[in-house]
This record gives structure tokens, sequence and C-alpha cells, in this order.
């Protein structure tokens, strides 16, 4: 983002530099109007802690929300965009740095970067997107009035392990065995664990946990899997799965383990299928949540509320390379077909 106030607000060309100090030597008032309108972009911190790469159709969502309340990107906003690209030890400093920068409004995605912030700041206004609770994660006391500088969006995505283990065991009736992908070095690997053993013991099936917090830790991983007759597979949300779906989603093939996932860009990109709610949605009402705020509301006055639209996309082309019939039940209630 460009914020010279040589920039051309009425489509005319940059003016040179000398241009600008000559107006300012001889004590014109341009400078003063330039920086007059330079001060008029509202800018926004987005804190993240996946890649930009794998996360478009979310920025746009975003984006089309802050442009549905009159806020559009480059024109009377500002997007400052921190990724972490999976490590999530960066979220203090990049946290810093968006305070630092004294933006109107930031939006942070997960508990630890809403938790970075917060350490720094109980003033600036704070959206958040998360899939677990809010008020247990202490970033909220409640749902209806959040108080404070924070409020925003869950899709409690913890809470769809059991659903998601009953389709996938609809899907392979057979099955003594099911795992759970997760990431060691994100905070959401124990809590997630938990509760997806907890689905698992509820429905009567054996579940065991396999970890990878690098790419080159995944093929390990499904080698163990197949080692142990994993019959489905269960990937938690995480930044460096997203980021390497497509190479998650061939592992799974290679080494027959139908899986199942919460994003839509997993059986876009091979896999079998997902559940979960809509990300490019859910950023979309973030996106609301934003340009409420820059146009005056109050983050107290703005309830937490939960994404309640969940998508089950499936790929046949991908059942059918792993020898696999999806139920009609499963089939009827499923939200998108990839063929």
């Amino acid at each position: 983002m460009n914020d010279s106030p040589t920039g051309g607000s009425h489509g005319k060309p940059h003016q040179p530099t000398k241009i600008l100090s000559d107006a300012w030597r001889r004590g014109s008032g341009w400078p003063l109007a330039a920086r007059a309108q330079q001060s008029a972009m509202r800018v926004v911190g987005f804190l993240h802690p996946g890649s930009a790469n794998a996360n478009e159709l979310e920025v746009s969502g975003f984006r089309q929300g802050l442009k549905e309340t009159g806020f559009v990107e480059s024109h009377n906003v500002a997007i400052e965009y921190r990724w972490t690209d999976g490590q999530f030890d960066r979220f203090p400093a990049l946290a810093i740095e968006l305070v630092r920068r004294s933006v109107d409004v930031i939006f942070a995605v997960s508990p630890p970067a809403v938790l970075a912030i917060k350490a720094q700041t109980a003033t600036i206004p704070v959206v958040f997107s998360i899939g677990e609770d809010p008020v247990n994660e202490g970033l909220v006391p409640s749902f209806n009035r959040p108080g404070g500088n924070v409020t925003g969006f869950s899709n409690f995505g913890n809470q769809l392990f059991a659903k998601k283990l009953g389709l996938l065991h609809d899907t392979v009736t057979k099955a003594a065995v099911f795992g759970l992908l997760v990431n060691p070095t994100n905070p959401n690997a124990e809590p997630d664990t938990h509760d997806a053993q907890a689905a698992a013991g509820a429905l009567g099936l054996e579940l065991r946990v396999f970890t990878a917090s690098t790419e080159g830790e995944l093929e390990p991983a499904f080698a163990a899997m197949a080692r142990l007759r994993v019959g489905g597979l269960l990937v938690n949300v995480d930044g460096l799965f997203i980021s390497r779906r497509g190479r998650i989603a061939a592992l799974a093939a290679n080494y027959a383990v139908p899986a199942i996932y919460e994003r839509r860009q997993f059986p876009a990109a091979g896999g079998l299928m997902s559940y979960g709610a809509s990300e490019a949605e859910g950023y979309r009402q973030c996106g609301v949540y934003v340009g409420r705020i820059l146009n005056g509301a109050k983050p107290a006055d703005l309830p937490v509320q939960q994404l309640t639209k969940l998508n089950l996309v499936i790929n046949l082309k991908t059942a059918k390379a792993l020898f696999l019939e999806i139920p009609p039940g499963v089939l009827a209630i499923a939200d998108e077909v990839i063929e």
C-alpha cells in the first residue's frame, strides 16, 4: 500500500517528488491538504496464522464485507496484512507492529492472535474469527455483552468432531480405527485432540493421534497410519495443513486413507470430503463488523455471533479412486458434489 501524498486521487499520474518539495518550500497549502487526505485513509490490521496464497477466498470475503459497509481497499481503507505462515510464536511481534502502526481496527484469526493483541492494547477495536468458544478462551466475558474492545465470530469447529466422525464412519463402515492429524505446535492441538477423542468415545470408535509440524513430517505420519490400518482420518484445522492441502490430499490417496476436513479447499484439491462453516462467508461477516466499527460502532455493542451455516462437500472422483461408494443418505445432505 502506497500511502504517499503524491498519489493522484483523481486519476492523475503521480507527481514527481520535486514538485512536492518545491511546493513545501514555497509554503503553499497543497502539501497540508494532501496530508489531510492521506490521514483520512482508514487503516485495518489483519493478523492471520496462515499464508496469503492459501487464504485468497477468505480475504476476498473479508473485502466484500468491508465493501458492503462502504469501504474499498486502496480507495478509502488500507489493510495491513500480517501472516505467520503457521509460526505461532510470531504473533506477539506482529501484534506489536500493528499496535504501533496505530491501526483503526484489527481483524484477528485464532485465539492466540487475539490474545497477543489484547496483551498490547485495550483500546484498539478487535474483531476475531475463531473455531473455539471465545468465553472459554478468555477473549470476551459473554456473547451478548462482549464489553471492552473485542468482539467477533466463532464457527465452533471444535464441536464438529462427532458429526465429521459420523459422516466418515457412514462412508467407511468397516473401519475399526480412525485417526486425527494435528500440528503439535498449534495451540489448538491439545484441546481439539481431547474433544475429538471424546467424540470418538461417544460413538464407540477408536481414535489414534498423528502429528506433523512441518511438511517433511507429513509422509511419515501417513505411513504410520497405513501400518496401523487407519480406516478414516480427521485432519485438524491448521495453517500448515491448509497451505499444503494438495500434498495432504495426494498422501491420503497414495496411502488409501479416506479423510474428512473442515474446509472446502481440501476436496477441491482432491481430498475426499469436508464439513464446516463457509470461511468466505464467515470472513465476509467479519468484514461487515470491521466496517461497522470504522463507521462508529463500538465492539462492546456488537454481540459475538456463531456461524451456523455448515457445508458438506464431497469429491466423488476421489471416492471412486479409493473404491468407496458414498451412501445415498450422505450424498443427499451434501451441499456440493465435485465430479
